[in-house]
């Protein structure tokens, strides 16, 4: 890692790692990697989630027989990761929603 690469911050006994492919772990791993280094993701691999924040983001990944989703915030120090959750319908689950806006809250008071 880079000095100027953004670290990726997993919330601690929040964020489990899904039972990705070896194939999906290394496209999971690809598309993190990229936006550490600062590169700004566009559809088809990533797309805004306002209704969750601002600066917030999914990271789409095709994964065998399963699509997953990578719901991460844009610090300006780092890559903060909400949530990882398979997709199985067409809109996000509200819980997912409203857990990561839960994390955002509890993230935000902590670093202040």
């Amino acid at each position: 890692m880079k000095d100027t690469d953004k670290p990726l911050i997993w919330l601690h006994g929040e964020v489990k790692t899904p039972p990705f492919s070896g194939a999906g772990r290394i496209e999971a791993g690809y598309l993190l990697r990229r936006l550490q280094t600062g590169e700004k993701l566009a559809l088809p691999h990533s797309r805004p989630m306002p209704s969750i924040g601002s600066r917030c983001h999914e990271l789409r990944i095709n994964d065998e027989n399963r699509t997953w989703r990578i719901v991460y915030r844009l610090e300006e120090d780092a890559i903060l990761i909400l949530d990882v959750f398979e997709k199985k319908v067409q809109r996000t689950p509200k819980k997912v929603i409203e857990n990561c806006k839960r994390r955002i809250r509890l993230y935000d008071l902590e670093v202040g």
